[in-house]
């Protein structure tokens, strides 16, 4: 198309009379539109290609003009002159143009692919960290379980061999009975760690359950010769939660709390509202968490206590989870240590129907 219009061009040069000098004029400045669209389409070399072919077919135009007004033939070539830089200086952009392009899209595929993979990596992590985990929670089940079948068996075996004197006998099915009620708790524990029931949620009075936590703990407190002191603040909202697992998780933070406090102490619950929602603490006066094992705190079966299943606060963290909430921990300047639960603002709440 660009070659037709600049054989119209010619064509037309050649038709129109000579005297007709602003015809002749507005077709010499039209071989610009043909130059500069090579330029723009086809870059460098189709500017090239289309000035060559524009001096072709102007050449014996010119020629012709040179002998009759050599003034005018002049105009041609210097007009022509300028009109094919001009492609070329266009060609030259749209060649940078389409460069930058195609480095643009490439770039686009090369991040597309590394999206990809990454997405496939973080994917294949996550796969490898639940294996890991689900790992880690046999090995520690199976290790729990280990101990109380050790003994069973070893008193099943005084049992079996049927001479062993009436006292023994009878510690021997006693440990039986213990260590079966050792084993159902580690299970039921497990149980409610890997498979929480769902929440009930429904409108609650924070107050009204520190209240019950306190007087369920108080008898703990009482022989522990700890006093258990309930905080009232005025105007807490009430919270949508499933009362009877936050009494849950706050009781076992409380009885935490009382076997951690030396007898004499002081153990404090309060409820606040907060920024986000509403905070409730447990601040005992023990002598804290090590440094180096609060990040395994929350683990399924970590404990410092020599019969303790180590599923407690891996339960109470799970709970809270479910909540759309926290639970964290800090020491305390004099000592001791507060447990935190954050609970969301209603509309923030996590759906655990």
């Amino acid at each position: 198309m660009i070659a037709l219009f600049l054989f119209l061009l010619a064509a037309l040069t050649v038709t129109v009379p000579a005297s007709d000098v602003s015809a002749h004029n507005i077709l010499h400045h039209l071989n610009f539109l043909p130059l500069m669209m090579a330029g723009i389409l086809f870059g460098v070399p189709g500017a090239a290609v289309a000035s060559l072919l524009a001096g072709a077919v102007n050449a014996p135009l010119i020629a012709w003009h040179w002998s009759q007004w050599p003034l005018d033939a002049k105009d041609q070539i210097v007009e022509l002159s300028i009109f094919s830089a001009a492609g070329l200086i266009a060609g030259y952009l749209s060649d940078r143009e389409s460069a930058h392009r195609r480095m643009v899209e490439q770039t686009k595929q090369e991040l597309e692919k590394v999206y990809l993979e990454l997405r496939e990596n973080v994917a294949h992590m996550k796969k490898t960290e639940r294996l890991l985990a689900a790992g880690q929670l046999a090995a520690s089940l199976a290790h729990e379980i280990r101990n109380p079948l050790a003994s069973i068996s070893g008193a099943a075996g005084i049992l079996r061999r049927g001479a062993a004197r009436p006292e023994y006998i009878e510690d021997s099915l006693h440990i039986i009975d213990l260590e079966s009620q050792r084993l159902n708790k580690l299970l039921t524990g497990f149980l409610n760690f890997a498979k929480p029931r769902s929440l009930r949620l429904q409108g609650t009075d924070l107050d009204a359950i520190l209240s019950s936590v306190a007087s369920l703990a108080s008898h703990a407190a009482e022989t522990s010769r700890i006093a258990l002191v309930h905080e009232k603040v005025a105007e807490i909202p009430e919270a949508e939660c499933d009362p009877e697992q936050i009494r849950q998780v706050l009781l076992n933070l409380v009885l935490n709390a009382i076997e951690a406090s030396p007898p004499g102490s002081t153990i404090r619950l309060r409820a606040r509202a907060g920024t986000s929602g509403t905070r409730i603490e447990v601040e005992d006066a023990g002598t804290g968490i090590a440094e180096e094992i609060a990040d395994r705190v929350f683990d399924p079966f970590f404990t410092t206590k020599p019969k303790g299943t180590g599923l407690g606060l891996a339960i109470c963290s799970t709970i809270v989870t479910q909540h759309g909430g926290a639970l964290s921990f800090n020491g305390n300047p004099g000592g001791g240590t507060t447990f935190c639960i954050e609970l969301p603002r209603a509309r923030e709440m996590t759906n655990g129907r």
